[in-house]
């Protein structure tokens, strides 16, 4: 079989199985929540769209095949039909919802192929991502259909699959790791920094008194957690902050002998900044510990050579946190 073959194979079979789940776990939550069918089907069937334009950048020649011309394409059709999707009656479809999302796709597709790469260029594009999605772009166009249906994630999904497919296809930035799946090394050391940071985060909690006690979340609630942030949040903050400014940062501070260590720090003085609006604006307790959280996951990723060793440590912590506090 060729590697063609299994790469397509391997993407089948994780699509497949998504599907199943997201099925499943729509089904139960809407059931479980009291939501109306017209509310809840149109919902679902737009992840389940959303889902296999998520998945491509993980499968590298899978995603290589949009290369070029047809990225474009991939960009559109990720952005719009989900939208699409939802307007089967759980959103009213609107000209102008669609068209700021057919301006989100076209502005991240061309950004590249209009300006040369370069610092300031790399710095317009994740300024422009940063500033989409603390705009909440979303929120008008996924609005709420039904009490506890939350479907503004919709286009963040988005936001995050156009970002990445542009970043890897048109700008080339360098291998960083990316997938869902971490290694055992990765494991291990993910595993071992979170660690190292646990006494530094108890400091931080009774000095800055950021966090209350709470009872201690279910296992199968802390499960959920758990995955969800591992192969949706962490994977997108990681891949931006660790696998893409950092290294654009060592790159540019190339001259000198420290870069690696003034990249580690420059990045997370800057993960720690865009949290600065976290629950409340400004949030200066929350940017000095997502800073110091920030420099823990920037060196696993420096020891293991991958992102995916700064996911489990991001994964670990922000679990914990949802496990014992508020």
């Amino acid at each position: 079989m060729s590697a063609m073959a299994k790469t397509s194979g391997s993407f089948r079979a994780t699509l497949l199985t998504g599907w199943l789940l997201l099925c499943v776990i729509g089904v139960v939550f809407a059931r479980m929540k009291g939501i109306p069918n017209w509310a809840a089907f149109p919902s679902l069937a737009a992840f389940l769209v959303a889902y296999p334009f998520y998945l491509v950048p993980a499968f590298p020649k899978l995603r290589e095949e949009f290369a070029g011309r047809p990225l474009l394409g991939f960009l559109v059709a990720a952005a719009v039909l989900p939208y699409l999707a939802c307007c089967a009656g759980a959103v009213p479809f609107q000209f102008a919802s669609l068209a700021k999302l057919l301006a989100l796709a076209l502005a991240l597709g061309l950004w590249y192929r209009i300006l040369p790469a370069s610092p300031v260029s790399d710095i317009g594009f994740l300024a422009m991502v940063v500033a989409v999605k603390l705009g909440r772009f979303a929120g008008s166009i996924y609005p709420a259909p039904y009490k506890g249906v939350d479907i503004g994630i919709l286009g963040d999904l988005a936001l995050f699959t156009l970002s990445v497919m542009v970043l890897m296809l048109e700008r080339r930035v360098r291998e960083t790791g990316y997938g869902f799946i971490p290694t055992r090394k990765d494991w291990r050391i993910g595993a071992l920094h979170y660690l190292y940071f646990l006494p530094v985060a108890v400091v931080l909690d009774l000095t800055l008194k950021i966090g209350t006690l709470v009872k201690p979340t279910g296992a199968l609630r802390l499960a959920g957690y758990f995955f969800g942030f591992l192969f949706v949040l962490t994977l997108a903050e990681e891949f931006f902050f660790r696998g893409v400014l950092q290294q654009w940062i060592e790159d540019w501070l190339d001259a000198w002998s420290w870069s690696r260590q003034a990249a580690l720090l420059i990045t997370s003085a800057l993960f720690g900044g865009v949290h600065l609006w976290f629950r409340h604006f400004p949030n200066w307790k929350w940017v000095i510990v997502a800073g110091t959280l920030g420099w823990f996951c920037g060196r696993a990723r420096n020891q293991a050579g991958s992102i995916r060793a700064a996911m489990v440590t991001h994964t670990l912590v922000v679990t914990t946190w949802r496990a014992f506090l508020a």
